[in-house]
């Protein structure tokens, strides 16, 4: 690959949106490969804000439905990563109506019309590389639709978010405490109240504050403390931190980080049973999708510092333990204190206790430990500054108390998110979600069952609800997942010469009185030979690295909609930015580069395997393909189709490279199948950019595998 000189033109790209029919989905391309920037996505106006772990990807969407939706799932996909979330722009579900979102891997999560009505969110997030999102709308008043999704490039459980946390801050030894915060370089900054003395006038909060804290005001949500109020309304601090402290004159609002979802409330107003801000707070917690909840104020519900049990707080702690949230962060008096999860009245409560961490430990002097307190203090400190490390997954967290340099004080808790998946369970899904069968032919879906909770056991499959004349066999028929994992399954399809129809066939599997489902919907069409079909404009099933020895580090192949991408190095249009039918085909790297050699196939070898289908007497595979390189490739790069017998790999078509530019031209081409007649085959597209790194595009589209 060139890299000294900037050689690529990006086309621009317009992109527009449309009105879906009710019951009508598109799916998602995937994130971009090596770190890439995701493609755009639209601001929306009122969304609840979502921080991203390191190393999250995303892209547009665009899922929708609405009125009595009855059609297939359909699936956002992004090839290769390891979990998505989804986010909403809309969901106003009516009466039972309801949309459900199932992992291909893990997790399952049903959405209804409690699920912020009114606001964009993004949703937790759900393992594997597709997110399958099955509608039951009888109202037609009901509307969902889906934009964007983000997506993982490691293991769930290693996505972790890092968020600092303190109170009682500037004071006067705050200097000491902001470069903590500096070194943990968190993804948010969370403020316990009494962050600027002794008044939090404005005045303060640039004197005092903003010279040591005001480096980390992009990614600080605050709350207000006693103090802030010695100014009337906290217009201080209102004034300094504008509308990321929340409406004024009221200082709640909430916002995600990861999987975790933070209340911001604000204890120095209204805050009893019934008023304004408990309702609200109340509304909040119900609408939240995420596994994980915490939640942060000033005044302490527990503390055996100076200020002591403040019941005035119960309401809050009581509508967080109704809705089982996970912690609590407290500031007011100027000590560490750990307490054991807790019911509001202080009672320890391991299953569904709130646990509460009290870090005054901002910059403000000391207070004693001269109370008593309901609750069980687990951990404690008065003679330290230092500032909570929150270190968050989807299932579980890790408090750390981080003391100022010189100070030798630490703490360390852990515990597990209450709502995320803590018995064992299992999900089922298959892949395509639509498949089409000839009269006399077969056809096969991958049925996936995936494990949370630590599920180990033997799940039974079954098939029912197959159009007429046509059976379901599954191999096996019992798999078991392993922990966490995700154990697949062949149903092969075969339709006798009578059959004929199409229905919404049921993937069941039972484990012990357990069952889940999934539905295929499964068509019979048009007798003439034609064993297998794709023209790209829909998901088929197509796997990215399905043998899972794919080398390439960028430009992988996907189905998507490329770019024309224009050397200027030689004039050429390497990456062709139309297809031969419809919209989408197979390409590497589809979107056009920002400079040479940028979005095109880098590091090794990128492979599609189809589903799998039985070749006909006489199989003849027809396709249109493009390649095209720069003159720094050679023999060693290639485009190559394959046939799958099993794990043996025939070669039925390959152009390789040359020290020669090479433009992009649709071609057509065909082999001849015809030794593999009566048998179940795959096909794998593959490409590679070999040996030296070189200029390489590809792309597939119309095959056709015909008698």
């Amino acid at each position: 690959m060139r890299s000294t000189t900037k050689r690529w033109r990006r086309r621009t790209l317009a992109v527009a949106t449309s009105t879906l029919a009710a019951g009508a989905f598109l799916v998602a391309a995937h994130p971009q490969a090596g770190g890439a920037a995701p493609p755009a996505v639209p601001e929306v106006a009122d969304q609840v804000p979502q921080l991203t772990e390191a190393g999250v990807t995303g892209g547009p969407a665009s899922v929708s439905g609405g009125g009595t939706s009855t059609s297939a799932d359909r699936s956002v996909c992004a090839p290769g990563a390891h979990w998505l979330r989804v986010r909403f722009t809309e969901l106003s579900l009516r009466g039972n109506d309801s949309v459900t979102l199932t992992g291909s891997s893990a997790g399952s999560y049903t959405l209804t019309s409690r699920h912020w009505p009114s606001k964009a969110f993004h949703t937790r997030a759900f393992e594997g590389d597709c997110v399958r999102v099955s509608a039951a709308l009888s109202d037609p008043a009901s509307r969902f639709a889906i934009d964007a999704y983000q997506a993982g490039d490691r293991p769930l459980a290693a996505a972790t978010t890092t968020v600092a946390a303190v109170g009682d801050v500037c004071g006067s030894s705050c200097n000491q405490t902001a470069p903590l915060i500096k070194n943990m370089n968190p993804q948010a900054l969370i403020l316990a109240g009494d962050n600027a003395y002794s008044s939090g006038t404005l005045s303060e909060y640039k004197n005092n504050y903003d010279p040591y804290y005001g480096q980390f005001k992009a990614i600080t949500y605050p709350t207000p403390g006693n103090h802030e109020y010695n100014t009337s309304g906290a217009s201080g601090y209102f004034d300094y931190f504008g509308a990321r402290a929340g409406e004024r004159g009221k200082g709640y609002y909430s916002f995600d980080v990861g999987d975790w979802h933070f209340v911001a409330l604000n204890s120095n107003i209204t805050r009893s049973t019934g008023s304004a801000q408990e309702t609200w707070l109340k509304n909040d917690l119900a609408a939240s999708t995420k596994p994980c909840t915490a939640a942060f104020f000033h005044h302490p519900r527990f503390s055996r510092g100076t200020h002591g049990d403040d019941s005035s707080v119960t309401p809050f702690f009581q509508a967080l333990y109704n809705a089982k949230a996970d912690l609590i962060v407290v500031g007011h008096d100027h000590n560490y204190q750990r307490y054991a999860p807790s019911r509001p009245d202080g009672t320890r409560d391991d299953a569904n206790g709130v646990r509460e961490l009290l870090i005054g430990t901002g910059g403000r002097g000391y207070y004693n430990f001269d109370q008593s307190s309901a609750a069980v203090q687990e951990a404690g400190n008065t003679n330290t500054f230092g500032v909570g490390k929150l270190t968050l997954t989807a299932t579980d967290y890790r408090s750390d108390f981080v003391p100022v340099s010189g100070r030798t004080f630490t703490d360390t808790a852990t515990g597990k998110c209450k709502k995320a998946v803590s018995s064992p369970a299992f999900s089922v899904g298959t892949t395509p979600s639509s498949v089409s069968v000839k009269p006399g032919g077969t056809a096969s879906v991958t049925v996936n069952v995936g494990s949370t909770g630590g599920f180990t056991a033997a799940t039974a499959l079954s098939v029912s609800g197959l159009p007429s004349g046509v059976t379901g066999t599954l191999s096996p028929s019992s798999v078991t997942p392993p922990a966490n994992g995700t154990a697949t399954a062949t149903l092969t399809l075969t339709a006798s010469d009578t059959a004929s129809g199409s229905a919404a066939a049921t993937v069941t599997g039972t484990s012990g009185s357990t069952t889940q489902t999934a539905k295929v919907t499964v068509s019979v069409g048009a007798a003439g030979g034609e064993a297998f079909a794709d023209d790209f404009e829909t998901d088929k099933g197509w796997r990215l690295n399905a043998a899972g020895s794919d080398t390439a580090t960028a430009g992988k192949w996907e189905r998507g909609d490329p770019e024309q991408t224009t050397s200027t190095y030689s004039n050429q249009i390497k990456q062709r930015g139309d297809t031969t039918s419809g919209v989408n085909c197979l390409v590497t790297g589809r979107l056009a580069g920002s400079e040479y050699g940028v979005n095109d196939l880098d590091g090794g070898a990128s492979s599609m395997a189809s589903p799998a289908f039985t070749v006909p007497a006489g199989g003849k595979l027809a396709f249109s393909y493009t390649f095209a390189h720069g003159d720094n490739a050679t023999s060693a790069d290639y485009l190559r189709i394959r046939v799958l017998d099993g794990t043996t790999p025939t070669t039925v078509f390959e152009k390789t490279g040359s020290a020669t530019e090479v433009a992009g031209v649709w071609q057509n081409a065909t082999a001849d199948l015809s030794s593999f007649a009566g048998r179940s085959v795959r096909l794998l597209v593959e490409a590679a950019d070999a040996s030296t790194a070189s200029l390489w595009e590809s792309a597939v589209d119309d095959i056709r595998v015909t008698a």
